[in-house]
């Protein structure tokens, strides 16, 4: 599905977008309001990620634009401003949701699938890569179709292995996305899980290439 994402802090949109992606949303990016107002009037998407401070036209502006035109696709504000009255606008303006920045990116990707619920969207529920299979709304893991334990950092991994099944990903780069890190310490983290996850499983459960990084199979 698609997700139109209107941010204009490259570092912040560069993350949400990866982060994004490694779901298997469809992304299109954003940073001025013009563009983000047209994009939104003529674009085909199931969902838009807003921020409000955009330059040449504001987030408020935009929505209420956008609602004012029967424009009805959901929006999730995101948005530096904490006051309640702030939120309270926002919501007058047509506002599906609201998340306050700095916000953890679990908690956007919760967010973001509670407003294709509610939109009647269809998600894919159940994953397959390898010998896993990932359940996207119960946030479950089965290996060779047994249950298994994992913590959410755990399911965050395997999550975007099965998504990107065959693709190898550095430690560095899973850090990245699951975590927002890619430092020494969290290239560590990410190898410590892995070797869990063998544990739990069998070792051959996420392959390793040598030298560039860790993968699932296309097949079990």
């Amino acid at each position: 599905m698609r997700i139109l994402l209107a941010e204009d802090d490259r570092s912040i949109g560069a993350h949400v977008a990866e982060v994004l992606r490694s779901e298997g949303y469809d992304l299109s990016i954003l940073t001025d309001g013009p563009d983000v107002l047209e994009a939104g009037e003529y674009g085909d998407f199931s969902a838009i990620i807003l921020d409000l401070g955009l330059p040449g036209l504001d987030g408020l502006s935009i929505l209420r634009r956008w609602r004012k035109k029967n424009i009805n696709t959901p929006v999730l504000v995101l948005t530096a401003r904490s006051s309640w009255m702030e939120r309270v606008d926002g919501f007058d303006a047509g506002a599906d949701d609201y998340l306050p920045k700095p916000f953890r990116t679990e908690e956007l990707l919760a967010r973001l699938r509670a407003l294709l619920r509610r939109a009647g969207v269809q998600t894919q529920a159940v994953r397959s890569g390898g010998r896993f299979q990932v359940d996207d709304a119960a946030r479950s893991v089965t290996f060779d179709g047994a249950a298994l334990d994992v913590s959410p950092l755990e399911f965050r991994l395997i999550h975007l292995l099965v998504q990107n099944k065959g693709r190898v990903f550095s430690a560095y780069e899973i850090a990245s996305q699951i975590q927002g890190r890619d430092d020494d310490a969290s290239k560590n983290a990410v190898e410590a899980m892995v070797a869990r996850i063998r544990k739990k499983t069998d070792t051959s459960a996420i392959e390793t290439r040598r030298g560039f990084g860790y993968f699932v199979p296309d097949e079990g």
